[in-house]
């Protein structure tokens, strides 16, 4: 579609003022609203965040991804269905679907380092999964980052206007030395990750449950001492060689394949078309090259980075990806504490504005 020119643009409004009709000057847009079939707009919720829940619907969302791992922490297996449907239950009042489950529904940490108390944590985690099968919650995004989980060396980065954003730097991670559980080795957490997915892929396939696998962040293949695997396209493929199943997929945050030095649009066109990819995290960074892991990148907002944002919205649609997307990452704006580096609101409702104008421009529908 030709673009219009500020000097056509004035000389149209001109046109308008002068007395020519509206209508027939602006074509209106055909309404995208309730047309079915499209990406489900979504966020992460805590159990109890009301204002969040009310303010999301404000600003036309209608799905939550649930936070829930430290809410059915404090409950035995045995409570998680009534648990997770009072959580759901208070969504729906708000308004809000529950589109799926984020950052393990239950705790996992024993599973991912392989300790002592695993199998008690895995039975857990089938408990769960039959519960929100039972609910109709059919997303579970999980990541594999043991020890340390998402990680930046600093939070306050001043992104436009001075906006607060995070960046992560290998030399100073590097400085920061081994965590509390010393050294990991890959081929110890290519153990521990077959021995999860061969206890749970096979439950949640039954279930109907999509188990998305969130990328390393960062995708280094050592951090502090930690080795991580969740690091390429390459990675993946093999991950779903593993257990091969229609469960087995993929959380693709978007930011995190541009930081493994992956080419983000192929990658994206080739994990839809093999129905992998369950939930997209829509997120951009600076400080990456084609074709290396990034040792150095700080988050953007999401019209300020280096990524074809509009391209990878049309490859989602085109693929026919009817699953929950969410703006991840924003910087904390003007007015707004830094006690939660990358999930402050203003940042995210301004990228709910900018994904519905892109779905809107382009005529495809979203939920």
């Amino acid at each position: 579609m030709p673009r219009l020119s500020r000097r056509a643009a004035l000389k149209s409004s001109a046109g308008l003022l002068a007395g020519a009709t509206p209508a027939a000057a602006v074509p209106a847009r055909p309404s995208v609203k309730g047309r079915p079939g499209g990406m489900k707009f979504s966020e992460i919720i805590l159990p109890g965040e009301h204002d969040r829940m009310r303010l999301l619907k404000q600003v036309g969302v209608n799905y939550a991804i649930g936070s829930v791992t430290g809410y059915l922490a404090k409950a035995p297996r045995t409570q998680y269905l009534d648990a997770l449907a009072s959580f759901q239950r208070d969504l729906r009042e708000h308004g809000l679907g529950l589109a799926g489950v984020e950052s393990h529904p239950v705790p996992a940490e024993k599973i991912k380092l392989g300790l002592p108390g695993r199998d008690e944590e895995l039975e857990n985690y089938v408990a769960c999964i039959k519960a929100l099968a039972e609910l109709g919650v059919k997303m579970v995004c999980y990541n594999f980052m043991a020890g340390v989980n998402w990680y930046r060396t600093r939070t306050d980065f001043a992104e436009r206007g001075g906006a607060l954003a995070s960046e992560f730097d290998a030399a100073a991670a590097e400085r920061e030395g081994l965590t509390k559980f010393g050294e990991v080795s890959e081929e110890q957490m290519w153990d521990h990750l077959t021995y999860f997915l061969k206890a749970i892929i096979p439950v949640a396939e039954k279930a109907g449950v999509g188990m998305a696998l969130h990328p390393d962040d960062p995708p280094l293949a050592k951090l502090r001492g930690l080795a991580r695997i969740v690091t390429s396209a390459a990675n993946y493929r093999r991950i779903f060689e593993i257990v091969p199943s229609p469960a087995n997929g993929v959380t693709y945050c978007q930011a995190n394949f541009v930081a493994m030095g992956e080419d983000v649009y192929q990658v994206a066109k080739e994990f839809l078309d093999k129905k992998k990819v369950f939930f997209v995290h829509f997120r951009d960074i600076e400080g990456a090259s084609l074709g290396q892991p990034a040792r150095r990148f700080r988050e953007t907002f999401h019209d300020n980075g280096p990524t074809d944002m509009v391209e990878m919205l049309k490859i989602y649609a085109e693929a026919g990806f009817q699953g929950p997307i969410r703006p991840d990452h924003a910087p904390t704006l003007e007015g707004e504490t830094n006690d939660r580096p990358g999930y402050a609101m203003k940042g995210k409702i301004f990228a709910f504005g900018y994904m519905r104008g892109i779905l809107h421009a382009l005529n495809l529908p979203s939920e």
